[in-house]
């Protein structure tokens, strides 16, 4: 354990093996290492962004064991919002300095390829200063199998339409024989790999996430840890690592979720581990507030942003606010003792 401490403080790569005694630490001596790596990126700056999210539709083919926020089409409560639906939301906060447009939603077998690229037109034609991140690599592979294109059409045609970035959801775990078990339906891990290397190629940043506290292992969190570590090595693609703690309600997935300790020893192991990814991310609508400031000791350096709506962690039982205000987002890294820094998409300073 030493000479794996040693590595840390001397700035040196840690294999997964070696990741995986940190586990065994007490959790402040794993906190006091994270904090070591964090500051050495970014000293006391926590970041965070005016953002807004677009959810446009809730009709999903795959119906994933894990996922509460999926409806069938003819199900009470399913909804796709029509492009006018998107002016409407997209014009109700114009007057708001939104830097970003988070767009995530089912995969919705009505839909054709022009409605993605006229949501990204039209958004881009109201507010042309947004960027617009959108699509995760599962929606991505839907819609170039649904088309008859290559991954890389699609982007290339949405990129042209206005994509600016892609988010880091779909990962989930990357374990072939869990993936079985939680989301057959979904692609590869294989797959996912390809597409973020796809889009990294073509000058489109993404975030990477793991979904966890539900029924993997640190071994298998390690893996997959391990596989974006390799593939930001050969990119330099991924903005941020999400590490998106399971809600466990309202769905079809009997498990707890995490607890407080494994929340901050997964942020403080993926700080360590995740050497050529800058950022980590607390994502308070996942965690909770409280969770959330006290990762920014173990690691994590973004708070994310005001958000709104988050309706996805909410469908299965999050408990933190839907949304935050400027101020209120200051206030709470201000609190925790950190110097709050607003940014873009890019993590560039605002």
């Amino acid at each position: 354990m030493n000479k794996i401490k040693e590595k840390i403080l001397a700035n040196e790569r840690i294999s997964p093996q070696e990741a995986l005694q940190l586990v065994n630490l007490s959790i402040h001596e794993l906190g006091e290492l994270a904090f070591k790596k964090r500051k050495s990126f970014h000293q006391k700056k926590t970041y965070y962004i005016y953002n807004q999210h677009l959810n446009y539709t809730n009709i999903c083919k795959n119906k994933c064991k894990f996922c509460a926020y999926f409806k069938e089409k003819n199900q009470k409560g399913a909804y796709t919002f029509s492009i006018a639906d998107i002016k409407k939301e997209i014009k109700k906060r114009i007057h708001e300095p939104i830097a970003e447009i988070h767009i995530v939603g089912g995969l919705n077998p009505d839909l054709p390829l022009s409605y993605y690229e006229e949501m990204l037109s039209t958004i881009k034609n109201i507010r042309p200063d947004v960027r617009i991140k959108a699509f995760t690599a599962v929606e991505i592979a839907f819609l170039a199998e649904k088309h008859n294109l290559s991954e890389k059409d699609i982007l290339l045609k949405l990129k042209n339409a206005g994509l600016d970035a892609l988010p880091g959801g779909g990962a989930e775990v990357f374990s072939t024989s869990l993936r079985q078990k939680l989301c057959p339906e979904k692609i590869s891990a294989e797959k996912w790999l390809k597409i973020h290397e796809l889009a990294h190629n073509l000058n489109i940043p993404t975030n990477c996430t793991l979904l966890f506290g539900h029924i993997e292992t640190w071994p298998e969190r390690l893996d997959h840890l391990h596989s974006l570590r390799t593939l930001q090595d050969k990119t330099k693609g991924f903005l941020c690592f999400i590490p998106l703690p399971y809600q466990p309600n309202n769905n079809q997935l009997s498990a707890r979720g995490p607890n407080g300790q494994d929340f901050l020893q997964m942020i403080a192991i993926s700080r360590i581990f995740l050497d050529n990814i800058k950022h980590i991310k607390a994502y308070w609508a996942f965690s909770g507030l409280k969770a959330a400031q006290l990762a920014l000791w173990f690691g994590a350096d973004d708070f994310d942003g005001t958000i709104v709506e988050e309706k996805i962690g909410h469908a299965a039982g999050a408990d933190s606010p839907k949304g935050l205000t400027q101020a209120e987002l200051k206030t709470y890294i201000q609190q925790a003792g950190f110097t709050p820094v607003k940014r873009n998409t890019f993590f560039q300073e605002i």
